[in-house]
């Protein structure tokens, strides 16, 4: 890839930002710890899997539509 291409440029303006910072690490080391907590911890006990406790297997889809009517 030579240096005057588009992806070269681009890559290069993030690397050189990022390499330099230093606040924003501690920031993003938050940002990655919260999404963690969120999609991690947080799914496993507040969003338990209704339908797959509910529903046949093969007839989620039937389920759902059953229970959209019914609502």
């Amino acid at each position: 890839m030579s240096k005057n291409s588009f992806l070269y440029r681009v890559f290069d303006l993030y690397y050189d930002g990022f390499r330099h910072m230093t606040l924003g690490k501690t920031l993003w080391t938050v940002i990655l710890i919260k999404l963690f907590i969120i999609f991690a911890i947080l799914k496993v006990f507040f969003f338990p899997d209704y339908i797959g406790q509910h529903a046949q297997e093969g007839e989620e889809a039937e389920f759902v539509a059953n229970q959209l009517i019914k609502q």
